[in-house]
């Protein structure tokens, strides 16, 4: 498991600057058609291991669900990653990473009850400043104003 997290998360670091050569395709496309060879570098391995004629027929709130996931958690999300890979770069889009705790566990307060404790708080801090650091607003240095010369 270790090892697998470690595997997705330099993935994920390759996938950033690997999408910079795209910077000139539309993010529609690039969305469609990375989930697009996904999909069917996938299908192989799912008919091996599920095969699918062994499985019961989805109800129709699967299929909705199914289709909501693929809509708006990954066709919209992947759409969103590579326009913003266009306008910002693979730096400053791989900064985003750093809100998933914070939002996790935002999102587990504010739908699912649980209580957010102290180090919930401290470590939501610690994330906020880490990236005013990289971000490099905290530790710049204020320019010198440059000295207006009079027009003759």
């Amino acid at each position: 498991a270790p090892g697998a997290v470690l595997l997705a998360a330099f993935s994920y670091g390759c996938a950033g600057v690997f999408g910079r050569r795209f910077a000139t395709t539309p993010p529609i496309l690039t969305a469609a058609g990375m989930t697009s060879a996904s999909s069917l570098m996938l299908l192989p391995l799912s008919i091996i291991v599920d095969q699918p004629w062994h499985l019961p027929v989805p109800t129709t709130s699967t299929i909705l669900a199914v289709l909501g996931f693929a809509t708006l958690s990954t066709a919209l999300a992947y759409i969103l990653y590579f326009a913003i890979l266009k306008r910002a770069g693979a730096s400053n889009l791989l900064l985003v990473t750093f809100l998933i705790p914070v939002s996790a566990i935002l999102l587990g307060v504010g739908f699912l009850g649980e209580v957010l404790l102290a180090q919930h708080m401290i470590g939501m801090a610690v994330i906020g400043f880490g990236l005013l650091v990289i971000d490099g607003r905290i530790l710049s240095r204020p320019k010198p104003a440059q000295p207006v010369t009079p027009t003759k």
